[in-house]
């Protein structure tokens, strides 16, 4: 995230006078590494990243943090330290720190926190500098294969245009790290201060990682305002997943000055599809985030309620984590038993309660997950029972129930259940009004859209629709499910804001894009139950 801590005044920069060696053939990777969307141990063990970032560069005499880490379940912390922007961390700091995680049995990801806001902040550096940095203590790194991961550069661009973009400073910069000799898993952060909302990351991480000669990149995208939404997070997912590409959280919390993150589906989304999370931070935050912090003065006993939710809140580190084989951690390579088949009970027209048969696991089913027969999730519990909400009214609905456990395995489905959604909008109807709140050359926000139930009863869902004029974009939204068919936009309820009493309104936002120098605005709207 953009640097939370008081800091020494910036440094000027560190640039390590590097000689690149002559290209070499391309090597197997060793050590810890990827496959498809699955990070994989040296052994081939399937290793999921379950912890939290420290301030290191900031805080280096809190060196308890990686034991009072460790002592909360924690398999993995992410550290942060500087080339020189800040208080530059040595070789033999990076050692340092290296040993302190080996010996609390911690995955290192040792990130390089210089490039925050790259093009944005001032004294920020390229990623160019990063891969200088990294060279510069690769005596630290040498043969630490199995226990590190180098992130390259922490939210390396800023919500800005850079030149060389994003794709080609990442690939030239992974290009730099190999053939100097790093040969570690590499992970690379996310421009637009890692949250990635233009999708430059997710768009070009193929040919990204095609350019390291050891096809072993790991991409992390950083979760905060601009995914508020349950739609938001699971679309990003879904998009590395159906590429076959590897994927973490490389940071996330659950509040932010941009934005209230729904931290309870990152979690749970992160857990049914086996990716890594790490959140931010163990403590320590300034700069107005100071909620960030997970305890208190770095203090273990004093979890905040960040602390607690991450830790040991539901799909939580203490629940998920898995220690990595490398240091004697026990694998469980088998999933649990399908549920027992579902029924529907208190069927709404945005909702319905399902309950089954539990599964059964070698060791324990630790959750479930509901989704309709197209693979869409609806819901995650802890619990054989789930009330589904935010469903559309009169449709018919075929889902299912798969099982997890604490090593991230999910069972095969359940069978299906069928339900159909009452009708909704009770005696009357509901109104929507749509207001331009900004607009520039090539876009605009519409907010509020406001829904106002109009009826004499309380309405339990709705669902906007209006017509973007042509050439028009949906670049991104709030407080609604939105989906684009042509030029028509359908906004739907989500399960907080579904439910209006009479005369009672809600609002969503939308981000669209247009053609410069057009300056018409979407038209038509409508609401219904």
């Amino acid at each position: 995230m953009r640097s939370p801590f008081t800091a020494p005044a910036l440094a000027a920069a560190l640039v390590t006078a590097s000689l690149i060696l002559p290209g070499t053939a391309a090597r197997a990777a060793t050590g810890i590494h990827v496959s498809g969307t699955k990070i994989l141990e040296g052994n081939g063990q399937e290793f999921v990243m379950r912890g939290t970032s420290h301030a290191h560069t900031w805080y280096p005499a809190q060196t308890k943090a990686f034991a009072d880490i460790r002592s909360l379940k924690a398999n993995t912390v992410r550290v942060v330290l500087s080339g020189g922007r800040w208080s530059a961390n040595s070789a033999s700091d990076v050692a340092g720190v290296v040993s302190l995680c080996k010996q609390n049995k911690l995955i290192c990801v040792l990130e390089d926190h210089d490039t925050t806001g790259y093009g944005e902040q001032s004294g920020a550096y390229t990623l160019d500098q990063a891969a200088d940095y990294w060279i510069s203590v690769k005596s630290a790194l040498a043969g630490q294969e199995d226990y590190v991961v180098v992130n390259i550069g922490n939210e390396p661009i800023g919500n800005n245009a850079t030149t060389p973009g994003w794709a080609e400073a990442t690939k030239a910069a992974i290009t730099k790290l190999r053939a100097n000799g790093i040969h570690h898993a590499l992970m690379v952060d996310a421009p637009a201060w890692g949250q990635d909302w233009q999708n430059v990351m997710r768009d070009n991480a193929a040919s990204v990682l095609a350019a390291d000669p050891e096809k072993n990149t790991i991409f992390s995208v950083h979760m905060y305002g601009v995914y508020d939404t349950a739609a938001e997070i699971t679309s990003y997912l879904d998009a590395f997943r159906t590429a076959g590409l590897p994927l973490v959280i490389g940071e996330f919390g659950f509040d932010h000055s941009d934005g209230d993150p729904d931290e309870d589906t990152i979690m749970a989304q992160a857990v049914s599809r086996g990716l890594g999370y790490l959140g931010w931070s163990w403590s320590g935050n300034g700069g107005g985030v100071e909620y960030l912090d997970q305890v208190t003065g770095f203090d273990v006993t004093r979890l905040t309620p960040w602390g607690q939710r991450l830790f040991n809140g539901a799909n939580g580190i203490a629940a998920t984590a898995r220690p990595a084989s490398v240091y004697g951690g026990t694998t469980d390579p088998t999933p649990p038993s399908a549920p027992g088949a579902p029924a529907a009970s208190n069927v709404t027209s945005s909702g319905a309660t399902l309950t089954w048969p539990a599964a059964t696991d070698n060791v324990g089913v630790t959750g479930y997950d509901v989704y309709t027969s197209a693979g869409v999730p609806l819901g995650a519990t802890a619990t054989t029972s789930i009330t589904l909400t935010g469903l559309s009214p009169s449709t018919a609905y075929q889902v299912h129930v798969k099982a997890r456990d604490a090593a991230g395995n999910q069972s095969a489905a359940s069978p299906t259940a069928a339900f159909t959604t009452l009708a909704g909008g009770g005696d009357g109807g509901c109104t929507a009004v749509g207001t331009v709140q900004s607009q520039w050359g090539d876009g605009y926000v519409l907010q509020p859209v406001t829904v106002t139930n109009t009826g004499t009863a309380t309405r339990n869902g709705w669902t906007v629709t209006f017509t973007l004029p042509a050439g028009h974009t949906v670049t991104g939204f709030w407080n609604a499910a939105v989906t684009v068919s042509g030029r028509t936009v359908t906004a739907r309820n989500l399960s907080y804001n579904g439910t209006l009493a009479p005369g009672a309104a809600t609002a969503f936002g939308v981000q669209a894009g247009r053609p410069n120098g057009d300056t018409s605005v979407p038209s038509g709207y409508t609401c219904a139950g």
